[in-house]
């Protein structure tokens, strides 16, 4: 058959006949990618072409006879019909232990350290740092770093941040970010959400991995090494992705869950310190400090030390936090004191103390209440939350008032949770 140059290739029924000729049965005509078969990430394409494999009949070879290298998978083949099966549980082994290597890991590893000291209700996270991080920017680098956040509840007032390391896929930070006001009862419901930020000044900060961590995996006072994987953050559960039955389970114990916690709403952690001081004896000689002198006929001594994770009351999202308290009943008024404002914080530091003065039978019968409210310019001032302790309280606010009528002459401090259900507060 010859082609002359310009003109159309054109094959006679003739050669059309001799092209299509094949002995034996009548096939079904191949599509082209049959001849191509999904191969696992693992596996080289050589290693798929090898004539042990059971899909890959040999020429001449098997029971169906006629057989190329490069014959399709068919199930009716001698051996084949466990191939698709063989191939489809490797692609699955492969993702399920994509993050047992640094080279199968996409996103990164990270490592760092978890320490709950309970004697200071604080947790300390150590990051320490990352390897294998995935390029975020153009120069096949990155600019990244670590950002904490606890759950349920994430927000600005329990974000921590380490410092940017720029131009890096393995960052060292070896920064230690502490959480002040975790109780024990925090350790076992919430969880730390540890992710990694690719830093953009042009456009919005890239999120690269994240990893989440049960605290009731730390215990006190023992340190606890980390090193995981870094994973895409969980998807959100689609409504319709549930039956009828569950959605109407699920509105219910919301609205139930809701409703017992709407008296009761967590609005941030205040740190307190209690000490009754007995009356002074009298000393002979020497001169007596007017601070000595003022408590000489003792009393209550408050004292204000910080708060943490406050809900934010401006639009800016922080606060201007400032603390007062009142010893209730207050009949000629005069048991208000206040701190300093300390400007746009969710987790203020005050540090300072008032004195009541009053006897120890009389205490007994006192409330101590106290607010932390958000000043603003201009307006009334809004109400964060705020804590009373007295003989009629509850839980960790009534332990903290015993134990500081027992223990005489003695600070006793203790983390409270602020509510914004505090009955006969006054601004």
């Amino acid at each position: 058959m010859t082609v002359q140059k310009g003109k159309r290739m054109a094959i006679s029924i003739q050669e059309h006949m001799a092209i299509n000729v094949c002995p034996g049965p009548i096939r079904p005509i191949r599509q082209i990618s049959a001849y191509f078969p999904r191969l696992s990430p693992t596996s080289s394409f050589s290693d798929s072409l090898s004539p042990n494999q059971p899909g890959f009949l040999p020429a001449g070879g098997g029971a169906s006879g006629g057989g190329g290298l490069l014959s399709p998978l068919s199930p009716g083949a001698t051996g084949g019909g466990g191939t698709l099966s063989v191939m489809s549980s490797m692609d699955t082994s492969v993702e399920i232990d994509s993050c047992d290597s640094d080279d199968n890991t996409s996103l990164g590893t990270l490592e760092f350290d978890l320490l709950y000291e309970s004697a200071t209700s604080s947790l300390h996270c150590t990051v320490l740092k990352a390897k294998g991080l995935k390029p975020m920017d153009f120069n096949g680098l990155a600019d990244p770093y670590v950002k904490l956040h606890l759950l349920p509840g994430a927000c600005k007032a329990n974000k921590l941040k380490t410092k940017i390391v720029k131009n890096t896929l393995n960052p060292v930070w070896n920064e230690t970010l502490t959480y002040c006001g975790i109780t024990e009862e925090d350790m076992y419901r919430k969880t730390l959400r540890v992710s990694v930020c690719d830093e953009d000044k042009l456009t919005h900060n890239e999120f690269i991995g994240e990893s989440r961590v049960a605290l009731r995996r730390v215990k006190p006072n023992q340190p606890k090494h980390f090193n995981v994987c870094l994973e895409h953050p969980p998807p959100l559960a689609s409504p319709t992705a549930m039956s009828t039955a569950l959605r109407g389970i699920s509105c219910y114990l919301r609205e139930w869950e809701t409703e017992q916690q709407r008296s009761l709403e967590e609005r941030g952690r205040l740190l307190l310190c209690l000490q009754f001081l007995p009356p002074a004896q009298d000393t002979e000689g020497g001169e007596v400090p007017p601070e000595a002198k003022e408590r000489a006929k003792g009393g209550l001594c408050v004292g204000v030390r910080r708060c943490a994770h406050l809900a934010a009351m401006d639009v800016n999202g922080f606060s201007d936090p400032y603390v007062k308290t009142y010893l209730k009943p207050d009949v000629k008024k005069k048991s208000k004191h206040k701190t300093a404002v300390i400007k746009k914080t969710l987790n203020p530091e005050f540090n300072e103390e008032f004195f009541y003065e009053i006897t120890f039978n009389e205490l007994a019968t006192k409330t101590l209440e106290v607010t932390v409210w958000d000043y603003d310019l201009g307006k009334s001032n809004d109400f964060i939350g705020g804590v009373s302790l007295g003989c009629h309280s509850q839980g960790d606010a009534l332990q903290h008032w015993i134990d500081c009528l027992k223990n005489k002459g003695k600070k006793v401090e203790r983390w409270h949770t602020l509510t914004n259900d505090l009955p006969g507060f006054q601004e």
